[in-house]
């Protein structure tokens, strides 16, 4: 991912234009000439790591978001849009899409708007993708999975609540009975049968079940006081995203009420500054800042600060089935969220098998970036029904190149030669002798030889 050539034409023109300057006063404040920076905003010169960073220090943004920014989505999402049944006698490669965004990025963007607003592909594909969860998503992702309004007035908050108490589920208590007129009480199962905490505005309760752990109990009180104490900006935030589903604007709502109460168990500046001090252990985060692994692994796909930013996380959760529960890309730009399905070489399915255990993966993608992975499986706070109680696994991973200072890549190499090659799910996966293959690739000419067989019953004609 190093080595990537980063064409961003569209997003520098828009960023020049937002700031009212001429491609002459852009050119002299980056030190080039206006004719090369007429061929980077036509896509026909790549950006040097030198001019992103003088990019990103005159426009104040993170350097990362040309990436995100590229046309489609990139090259990964718009061959994603090619492996649709609909274009499956159209055979079109990677290398004829990289040229087309090269080219014509405008077009790229505007077949990208009208794929992905066809009508028949709603009633084709009747998935996530058209319905509430994808809707809010999309919100979170715009937003790079950072709510800075959130963040500042948790970490206020939390520093508040220290001067009043160690225990920090005891100065949220004390907090919701002094200034608010609600008292905490943990209910027995039975009472609570197949709940975790429940509001009673009559008795003036807030009422926990027994099964919840520590860190669960803390995370429910400190939704709540951010329920009640940042209703405000979590109303500004939910009316500003202007969802036209109601479902969509309810379940960003929760997720807003969640992502504060993360930042008060961890607040910003010393979570990110135990991040740094640890390299990101998270067994060691977990203890220092009374919160369970789910709930660290996904506070650190939200370290976007301005000026004071972490290392870009992604965070995906998983059931054994393969289904995902959640999914959060932050500043990663990562593709390993973006397909519908996943590679089973990819370890996070294999965590639950060794429960508790922290697995390391170094992995490469078709498309030449390389990611370092953690995977671990966890299990629900409370059972459901019939006592069934739910597992999970949780992974999370970032480029391979901003890995080097983690604690759990200390004496690992992390060249891309080593890296495990996989794919982005067997469909539009177009690695050839994968003995692992469950289907053949989309839009690829399947091989046959009557002599001969090999790891997989699937040969294809590649590019």
């Amino acid at each position: 991912m190093a080595d990537r050539k980063v064409f961003a034409g569209a997003a520098i023109k828009r960023l020049r234009r937002g700031a009212g300057m001429t491609q002459l006063s852009l050119a002299e404040a980056l030190e080039i000439s206006p004719s090369y920076l007429n061929l980077i905003e036509r896509n026909r010169r790549p950006l040097s790591a030198r001019l992103m960073l003088l990019l990103a220090d005159r426009f104040d943004f993170d350097p990362r978001q040309l990436v995100a920014d590229e046309p489609g989505g990139g090259l990964n999402s718009l061959a994603r849009r090619f492996a649709d049944p609909i274009f499956a006698d159209i055979a079109i490669d990677r290398t004829e899409l990289e040229e087309w965004l090269t080219a014509a990025p405008n077009t790229v963007e505007a077949f990208a708007r009208l794929f992905d607003k066809q009508p028949a592909r709603e009633n084709l594909q009747k998935t996530e993708d058209a319905g509430p969860l994808h809707l809010v998503r999309v919100e979170i992702e715009r937003w790079r999975n950072h709510f800075a309004d959130l963040d500042s007035m948790a970490e206020t908050l939390a520093d508040e609540l220290r001067l009043g108490a160690a225990d920090l589920y005891g100065a949220i208590a004390e907090r919701l009975r002094n200034k608010h007129q609600l008292t905490i009480r943990i209910l027995p199962e039975s009472v609570l049968p197949e709940t975790l905490g429940r509001l009673d505005i009559h008795a003036r309760q807030f009422q926990l079940s027994e099964m919840l752990d520590t860190a669960s109990r803390t995370f429910q009180a400190a939704k709540l006081l951010g329920d009640i104490e940042a209703q405000s900006e979590i109303e500004g935030l939910v009316s500003g995203a202007g969802f036209q589903d109601r479902a969509a604007e309810r379940l960003y709502q929760r997720y807003l009420e969640s992502y504060f109460a993360a930042a008060l168990i961890m607040p910003y500046a010393r979570f990110l500054r135990a991040c740094e001090q640890t390299g990101y252990q998270l067994e060691i985060l977990q203890r220092r800042f009374g919160a369970s692994y789910e709930q660290v692994a996904h506070r650190l796909t939200t370290l976007q600060r301005v000026g004071s930013r972490g290392l870009p996380f992604f965070m995906i959760r998983i059931d054994r089935a393969g289904q995902v529960s959640k999914r959060f890309a932050g500043a990663s730009n990562a593709p390993l969220l973006e397909s519908a399905n996943r590679c089973p070489k990819w370890n996070v399915h294999k965590t639950f098998d060794r429960p508790l255990e922290v697995q390391v993966q170094l992995v490469g993608l078709e498309d030449g970036s390389t990611w370092f992975t953690l995977s671990r499986a966890i299990q629900a706070m409370a059972p459901g029904a019939g006592g069934y109680a739910s597992e999970y696994a949780i992974g999370i991973g970032l480029p391979a190149e901003m890995a080097t200072t983690l604690y759990h890549a200390r004496g690992l190499d992390l060249s891309a030669d080593t890296a495990l090659p996989i794919g982005l799910g067997c469909a539009i996966c177009t690695r050839n002798h994968c003995s692992q293959r469950s289907v053949p690739p989309k839009n690829r000419v399947l091989k046959f030889d009557r002599q001969t067989s090999g790891l997989t019953p699937y040969n294809f004609v590649n590019d």
